[in-house]
């Protein structure tokens, strides 16, 4: 009689093994997880954009499927605290998130860029950036395939940009701008941006 209640004893705890650990020790989550078999795993996210990609319009839809014409080094300034100080090489105010500097031998003042990896960045506003900058400035010490830019006021302000920091990323060549790169409140027209992107990409 009580080798048959053994028997059925380890039979059920084969059967149903769920059911000795309701009575045992608490789970840990890890645990639970490792022995769910239906768990699936999440992809990690994209490094890069945070969010706006779905958002995009015509004229940034076709610059992301255009092949850039530069490759760049990236380096963040600020302004105060030892940062930068004045205006830029253009005789303009630098404008955050929207100024770089350049070496002009490699890309002109007055080139309007389109840098692929800064659509969608969430900048310290909430706002999402569109991709677009503005090579109004310059550097002794930027020579050739880099860039340095602008983020704003202090070093806190580095922070939405912080991950492109010291990485290389691509450049499109998205026209041309007169006068200073525009402000976040005062952009140009979007049928002026486009008929001045359509014309630089036609000439690649």
């Amino acid at each position: 009689m009580v080798g048959s209640a053994a028997a059925f004893a380890l039979f059920w705890a084969m059967a149903f093994p769920a059911h000795g650990a309701v009575q045992g020790d608490p789970v840990s989550y890890e645990a639970a997880v490792a022995a769910d078999r239906v768990v699936e795993s999440t992809e990690p996210a994209t490094e890069g954009s945070d969010s706006g990609m779905a958002g995009m319009n015509a004229e940034q839809q076709a610059l992301m499927d255009t092949d850039p014409r530069w490759t760049a080094r990236v380096n963040l300034y600020h302004a105060g605290g030892g940062g930068a100080t004045g205006n830029d090489s253009l005789g303009c105010r630098p404008v955050p998130m929207r100024t770089i500097a350049t070496d002009p031998r490699y890309i002109p003042r007055r080139t309007r860029v389109f840098i692929p990896e800064t659509v969608g960045m969430r900048m310290a506003d909430g706002s999402i950036h569109d991709g677009y900058w503005y090579a109004s400035d310059t550097g002794g010490a930027i020579k050739g395939q880099k860039i340095d830019i602008f983020t704003g006021q202090g070093r806190g302000s580095m922070q939405p940009a912080m991950r492109f920091n010291q990485r290389r990323l691509t450049l499109v060549d998205a026209g041309r701008f007169d006068g200073c790169p525009p402000s976040w409140d005062a952009q140009p027209s979007q049928s002026t941006l486009m008929a001045s992107a359509a014309t630089s990409v036609g000439s690649q």
